[in-house]
């Protein structure tokens, strides 16, 4: 008798679909890879796995949060009314179109408690952001996965994909992990064509990081009436990931429901005051908008100079083609690397490396040409 049967037998039966719900695979802590190499401390890792901003932290978010950190005994206000205000100003929307969350995960997972059972679906891209499909799984519904179209959405296909049953229309913009943009125009024509027992999910984690001229005009569509959710992060553009802050923009009536389904206190009080701090901090996600920039051209020359393949991207990452995907991440952790493999989205030849500083760059381009190099030569001849 395992284990897992003893558990069965002592307590409740689980859901009989949770027998198969697969666990996502976050990047490896730096911790953990240093407990594993034996490496005494985490100075010499560099760890480019999970698009976190390189530069680190807002400072003026970080001064906000030393400023109330002997008020942690208090909780914080539930409705999140400052937040909510200072985004509002800054997106020139009402606050009452604003819903904030536990990072940007809570919200998806807020949009299946309120929407997905067994008699509904969702329609995604093939190579999008795996956690629509983990949280269509937790609630027993369908995932319609549509073919990708270079990489990126196919936006035709996928309003093609619809069908009675759908209430969800996942759309990664920029796209995780492929660093795709979807096209101006043909989102245009997407939303005003969406049926209106659907929602399109517009999830713009690395929004904040793309030039202003580059950013998509969605909540133009809120402000229209349109029926769309957009989520949206303070993790990437303001280094904000370990307090797990994001939010939803969307008509009232519609964050209405998930509002009912969240937690009380879900925004924790550092959270809430560290993101009211870090939008003001408009030198920081410069900074950060002209790292990424310029440590896309200099990993995106490096791999050229190395015969690599890789997807072009507009976000803080690069898919790169490197044949056994798995097998040179390891090889790379054991140079101090690590990058995230992604067998787990169907791209088995491929590892998906975020933009870091320029001499975290060098250190991964280094590490990479010496472990293809050496893989080149224990190929048979």
């Amino acid at each position: 008798m395992t284990k897992s049967d003893e558990f069965q037998l002592a307590g409740p039966t689980p859901n009989p679909w949770f027998a198969t719900l697969p666990r996502y695979e976050p990047g490896r802590p730096l911790e953990e890879v240093a407990r594993e190499l034996g490496v005494d401390g985490i100075d010499e890792i560099v760890k480019l796995a999970s698009n976190e901003n390189a530069l680190g932290p807002s400072p003026k978010a970080v001064a906000a949060m030393q400023a109330v950190a002997g008020r942690m005994h208090l909780y914080p206000d539930g409705d999140a009314f400052y937040l909510r205000e200072a985004l509002a100003q800054k997106l020139d929307i009402p606050a009452t179109h604003i819903l904030p969350g536990n990072g940007s995960n809570e919200l998806i997972e807020l949009l299946g408690h309120v929407f997905l059972d067994q008699d509904s679906e969702i329609v995604m891209s093939q190579y999008a952001f795996v956690i629509y499909k983990l949280v269509a799984l937790l609630f027993n519904a369908r995932t319609i996965t549509v073919p990708a179209s270079g990489f990126g959405h196919d936006l035709e296909a996928m309003r093609a994909a619809i069908t009675p049953r759908t209430k969800l229309v996942f759309i990664a913009n920029p796209n995780n992990p492929t660093g795709t943009q979807v096209d101006a125009g043909a989102l245009d024509r997407f939303v005003a064509d969406i049926p209106e027992h659907v929602c399109v999910v517009l999830d713009e984690a690395y929004v904040d990081l793309l030039l202003p001229g580059q950013q998509p005009a969605s909540v133009s569509y809120v402000r229209a009436g349109r029926p769309v959710c957009i989520l949206r992060t303070f993790s990437k553009g303001y280094g904000l990931a370990g307090l797990r802050v994001g939010y939803a923009i969307g008509q009232p009536e519609f964050l209405h429901w998930l509002n009912r389904a969240r937690q009380p206190f879900n925004v924790n009080y550092m959270a809430q005051t560290a993101a009211i701090a870090a939008l003001a901090d408009d030198a920081h996600l410069a900074a950060s908008r002209q790292m990424v920039r310029s440590g896309l051209a200099q990993l995106t020359a490096g791999l050229e100079k190395l015969g690599m393949a890789y997807v072009p991207s507009v976000a803080n990452f690069l898919l790169v083609k490197v044949g056994a995907g798995r097998e040179v991440f390891a090889a790379l952790q054991q140079q101090q690397v690590i990058v995230r493999p992604l067998d787990g989205y169907g791209l088995p030849e491929y590892v998906r490396v975020t933009v870091g500083r320029a001499e975290e760059n060098v250190k991964f381009l280094k590490a990479l040409a010496a472990v293809m190099a050496e893989r080149r030569d224990l190929e048979p001849a």
